[in-house]
């Protein structure tokens, strides 16, 4: 896929992004930068897409059951993607603007990317919006092999019964890989120790904050 035209940061804050799987563990890195950060800095720890959407019956019923043909995604999509542009133009802005630094729990890319992996690779409308979306800093793309995500998302009390499309979860992956590898995006394996892998974020996330 070629490179998605963002709009760029013109705030003095700084904004960092986490996408991958489910159980890909970057939830464990961005609590451990959130943590560094707020030592010296205030941060705003987000995620995408808003309650709004997640708590929604539409996401809900998409999401907890098998039968995906109840909705039509490109609807849910566009349901997801509008949250996002409102969560980044009334939220995120404004706190960069203030000159904090924002740490996503994931972003426009996962939209992309579930997309992608459905098919709908060829839907301009999605491209589009990307010129509304700023740019993060850096974003972070994790990867590990589908089954130990699925491993991690099941040891989860509350979504050890979760119904989850495997084929498609291989999918996401290779998605995740192609987006990030066109948008100059850092991939990290977290099959790899913890530490190491959160040596690459810090050392990331320092060199923009410090330039």
């Amino acid at each position: 896929m070629k490179k998605l035209k963002m709009r760029p940061n013109n705030t003095k804050g700084f904004l960092f992004t986490f996408c991958g799987l489910d159980g890909c563990g970057k939830t464990t890195m961005l609590t451990l930068l959130t943590k560094d950060l707020e030592k010296e800095h205030k941060v705003f720890l987000t995620k995408q897409p808003t309650n709004a959407v997640r708590e929604s019956e539409i996401f809900r019923t998409y999401m907890d059951k098998p039968n995906h043909d109840a909705y039509d995604y490109r609807s849910l999509s566009l349901f997801a993607a509008s949250d996002r542009l409102q969560h980044i133009n009334k939220e995120i802005k404004p706190k960069m603007s203030d000159g904090m630094i924002v740490v996503s729990d994931r972003y426009f890319y996962s939209c992309l990317a579930n997309l992608r992996a459905r098919g709908f690779e060829k839907d301009k409308w999605i491209y589009e919006i990307a010129g509304s979306v700023i740019k993060p800093d850096v974003a972070f793309f994790f990867v590990v092999p589908v089954d130990v995500a699925v491993r991690r998302v099941r040891s989860r009390r509350a979504e050890k019964d979760r119904y989850i499309d495997m084929e498609l979860q291989y999918k996401l992956r290779d998605e995740y890989i192609e987006i990030c590898k066109a948008n100059n995006g850092v991939l990290i394996s977290t099959e790899n120790p913890i530490e190491d892998c959160y040596a690459i974020i810090k050392k990331e996330v320092e060199r923009v904050i410090n330039k």
